[in-house]
């Protein structure tokens, strides 16, 4: 997960400051909603769970909403200095969401599973990330969350507190992962919708 090509965009997730559960808009171009905050101790309701997944179900039309009218140069724009194309950052999120999908299914399938983290930045470069067009990933990210969400909304509540383990960031529950992939539709939404502001898209 990285909106730019430089990896501090949101990896120390220990040195955040924002409320994951109400998104608000920020002049920052790096972070437009704010930091993650990672609260791996602090428990999450049912109804604040109930949220997060309803987040992540609306990110693919949210993302779509905000680039189905652009042009092929104004996809190719970086959302900020040195940060990635709005293309880049659309073929990034089914990336990032993919590895979310599936380290959910390892954390409730396996007993504190290891994940595999990506370079992430390196994905961004190639072809399909930098040249391809954003329909294919916009379609793979729908289907994507169709099954996703689908398969999250039919976990009993215990099944949220199983756990695997970040290479950086230790144990992480499975609400931790969703409290992270669903600030991260947001976060690049707030990407897209803050490039096309400044530029009167």
């Amino acid at each position: 997960m990285n909106g730019g090509r430089r990896r501090d965009d949101h990896r120390r997730l220990d040195s955040a400051a924002s409320d994951s559960y109400h998104p608000r808009v920020t002049e920052d171009l790096r972070y437009p909603v704010g930091k993650f905050e990672f609260r791996p101790d602090v428990a999450v309701s049912a109804n604040e769970r109930a949220v997060l997944i309803e987040e992540i179900a609306e990110t693919p039309a949210n993302l779509t909403a905000e680039v189905v009218r652009l042009s092929d140069a104004q996809l190719d724009t970086p959302y900020r200095p040195g940060g990635w194309t709005v293309r880049q950052v659309v073929h990034h999120v089914p990336d990032s969401h993919m590895n979310a999908y599936i380290r959910c299914k390892l954390a409730v399938t396996e007993d504190g599973p290891p994940i595999k983290t990506y370079e992430e930045a390196l994905w961004a470069e190639t072809l399909d990330g930098r040249t391809g067009p954003v329909e294919v990933s916009l379609t793979l990210l729908t289907s994507l969350h169709t099954r996703w969400v689908r398969w999250l909304r039919s976990l009993d509540e215990p099944v949220f507190a199983r756990k695997a383990l970040h290479p950086q960031w230790g144990a992480m529950r499975v609400d931790d992962i969703l409290q992270l992939y669903a600030w991260h539709g947001r976060h690049h939404v707030g990407h897209i919708r803050q490039l096309k502001a400044r530029n009167k898209w």
